[in-house]
């Protein structure tokens, strides 16, 4: 009879088998990558000359989006040894009726203002001044879906299962959102119920995060970049310029209509309808424990 030895396996990969420690370096290495893009062009175009700044801009903002998707297939690769398949270059279409999503959604919610006499809509006025809320968008969504649906949501799911994870992750998504201009305990949980869970359940549905991606790009964009509104207590110039007058339960605030009610409602219907479909689609994944993925 033969016996075969079997390689043990290195102390470094029986750490990484560990789920939770696992997180833990990936939530903090990929918040890095994403604070760096954040922080490199901030220091960096009050230095170039008034006329490069526009492609400045667009060049930075190219390179963050691929080095904060090479960061986290890195880690993938490194820690989980697979091919990060939510990733993968093949689903990038998903990122289409994603954009629409988020586009609808926001258009909704200030057609519902408007109706309600909350939303003024200013004169129309194109300009290159769209371009700082695209850039915002395309790194926010990018970065922030990495952080929160790629990382947070999917390895607590992996480890307690779908209530938990939309739980944690939601809740740490409007947390983090709590330390921007204009920001209440009240913006924070508007923040994990509309994003947080919608987001999240956009994720579960086809299991790749392009379509969060695009459906968090299009909202963000056709809040600062078309309807020149506050994001997530940001202040950017758009197409048109809206005001929104009232209480700040329904204008939101300082910190932007992301945080009125009347957009937690629209996105909490959109989110309910998504999670549905994702639940028959057997997408739901019951509460468990399961901390260590290999021995």
């Amino acid at each position: 009879m033969t016996i075969i030895d079997m390689p043990r396996p290195s102390r470094l990969r029986t750490i990484f088998n560990n789920r939770l420690v696992r997180f833990v370096v990936m939530f903090f290495a990929t918040i890095l990558a994403y604070a760096g893009t954040q922080m490199f062009p901030a220091v960096t175009i009050p230095h170039i000359p008034a006329a490069n700044r526009e492609s400045f801009a667009v060049m930075t903002e190219a390179v963050s989006v691929i080095l904060l998707l090479l960061t986290y297939r890195a880690f993938v690769r490194w820690m989980e040894h697979r091919k990060p398949q939510e990733i993968a270059w093949r689903k990038i279409p998903s990122v289409v009726p994603g954009v629409m999503i988020g586009l609808g959604l926001f258009a909704a919610t200030i057609a519902i203002l408007s109706a309600m006499g909350v939303a003024h809509i200013g004169p129309y006025t194109p300009g290159p001044a769209m371009l700082a809320a695209t850039n915002m968008a395309i790194l926010s969504a990018v970065g922030e879906e990495i952080i929160f649906r790629g990382v947070v949501f999917r390895i607590f799911e992996e480890m307690f299962g779908t209530l938990v994870a939309l739980l944690v992750s939601a809740g740490l998504f409007g947390l983090i959102h709590m330390g921007n201009h204009g920001a209440t305990l009240v913006s924070g949980a508007a923040i994990a119920l509309e994003a947080g869970v919608l987001l999240a359940v956009s994720y579960m549905l086809v299991r790749n995060l392009w379509l969060p991606i695009g459906l968090h790009f299009g909202w963000n964009f056709c809040e600062g970049g078309i309807f020149g509104s506050a994001v997530s207590g940001n202040s950017f110039k758009g197409l048109w310029n809206t005001t929104l007058t009232g209480s700040d339960l329904l204008t939101g605030g300082k910190f932007g209509p992301e945080a009125s009610v009347i957009a937690v409602a629209v996105c909490a219907t959109a989110a309910v309808v998504i999670l549905v479909l994702a639940v028959r689609r057997g997408q739901w994944r019951p509460l468990h424990l399961s901390i260590n993925d290999r021995g």
